[in-house]
């Protein structure tokens, strides 16, 4: 408040520090308690804490007129869930430290049943420490605009060097995203499915509506590996261990998507349908294909018994993807800095292998562990596991970016 006029700040603007984030502290920082304790993000949390008291003050003043009111109520609305999940944190961090200092003194005088009921208490705080940074660190963090947006999910087989472990394993993937979504209560509507010969998937697509789609499923793509014993044919007999790969490409569709396309720059073909889907199927040419000229994309659908439907949904699905062109390029200026490569700009990256020899399923973005495939693939706890645990590590991620951006803009300033 200088002379009666109320400057507002931005969050790039609140904190004056220098900081230096290495290799050594980024491994550090997977850990979100880690990432709390540092000195630069206490002091940063610090700072807004005292504006947010400065705001609140400011505020009660009688001076103010109804533009510097207006300006002064946004800000506070925007540092008061900030302001309370750090004070929340404090006294989280209070606890654990009462809670450690008593687990010391039972170990000193041998009380074990005790002790081990405050180390069952400290482990609770300790999740609770781990929830309650996360959350600060999503209201630091601006959203990504897509978050809450449907998505276009396909899957593609890749090749192997012998069997037909590839088609089958895209199937497995499809039908895991498929009952994702039933366990996330999302809508899952198959608009592509071209099915192998031999019982397994070529292509596939879905549209996925519901709460936060592409936010919980946007690190889903890319390529993803699988290791195991063909269950038939020369491979299986002679117990060789082949490698497939199998692709995943997730489109978030927002509900309007204003990108124009000029008829004269699309050719539309008509084919009999494959696949799952009912009696009509190979019975008529409902299924349409769109190639868009000018890039040379396609899209299909033969999810309706209408033509005219599908024609509709894949001309849907096509501004999805000429929209998503423009999306990609707009993430990749965003996330440029970043050095965990997550997101759709991986595509081709391989980011998960499936072992079926070991039961184990291995995200290499995160060096993650799951054991059990059965339970991953079933779609359920063991994959929502997984995916928070990405999305765990990438606000991290985008919370360390923002302070190395704070950082040079800081130094730009001098």
């Amino acid at each position: 408040h200088n002379h009666g006029f109320w400057r507002p700040k931005s969050l790039l603007d609140t904190a004056r520090f220098t900081l230096s984030f290495n290799s050594r502290l980024r491994k550090i920082h997977q850990d979100s308690q880690a990432l709390w304790k540092h000195e630069a993000v206490q002091k940063y949390l610090e700072t807004l804490s005292k504006e947010y008291q400065q705001v609140s003050c400011l505020l009660k003043a009688d001076s103010l007129n109804d533009f510097e009111q207006r300006t002064l109520r946004r800000r506070y609305a925007d540092l008061s869930p900030i302001a309370a999940a750090f004070q929340e944190i404090k006294e989280a961090e209070k606890e654990v430290l009462e809670l450690e200092a008593m687990c010391k003194e039972l170990d000193r005088r041998d009380e074990k049943q005790l002790l081990e009921l405050a180390l069952e208490e400290k482990e609770t705080l300790d999740e609770k420490m781990n929830l309650l940074c996360r959350k600060l660190f999503q209201l630091l963090v601006p959203k990504d605009k897509y978050d809450g947006s449907p998505v276009i999910l396909e899957v593609t087989a890749g090749r192997t060097t012998g069997g037909d472990i590839c088609q089958q394993f895209t199937k497995e993937m499809f039908e895991m995203y498929q009952k994702y979504a039933d366990y996330k209560r999302w809508t899952f509507d198959i608009v592509n499915y071209t099915p192998a010969e031999i019982g397994g998937l070529h292509h596939a697509a879905a549209h996925i509506s519901g709460e936060d789609v592409y936010r919980h499923l946007k690190y889903e793509g890319g390529t993803h590996r699988v290791q195991r014993i063909p269950e038939t044919g020369m491979s299986s007999r002679m117990q060789r261990i082949h490698t497939g790969t199998m692709s995943v490409i997730v489109l978030p569709q927002p509900e309007e998507v204003d990108i124009k396309v000029d008829p004269k720059d699309l050719r539309i073909d008509t084919f009999r349908a494959k696949g799952a889907g009912g009696q009509h199927v190979n019975k008529t040419d409902s299924a349409v294909r769109i190639v868009h000229l000018p890039t040379g994309l396609a899209v299909e659908c033969q999810q309706e018994r209408s033509q005219q439907l599908n024609k509709e949904i894949a001309l849907r699905t096509l501004r999805a993807k000429l929209y998503q062109q423009i999306i990609e390029k707009q993430l990749s200026q965003e996330q440029s800095a970043r050095k965990l490569q997550l997101g759709t700009r991986a595509q081709s990256e391989r980011i998960r292998t499936y072992n079926f020899t070991q039961d184990r399923v291995t995200d290499h973005r995160i060096s993650y562990e799951a054991r059990n495939i059965k339970e991953v693939l079933w779609g359920k706890e063991a994959l929502d596991k997984l995916i928070n645990r990405l999305l765990g590590v990438a606000e991290i991620e985008a919370v360390t970016e923002y302070l190395e951006n704070l950082q040079a803009s800081e130094g730009g300033g001098c």
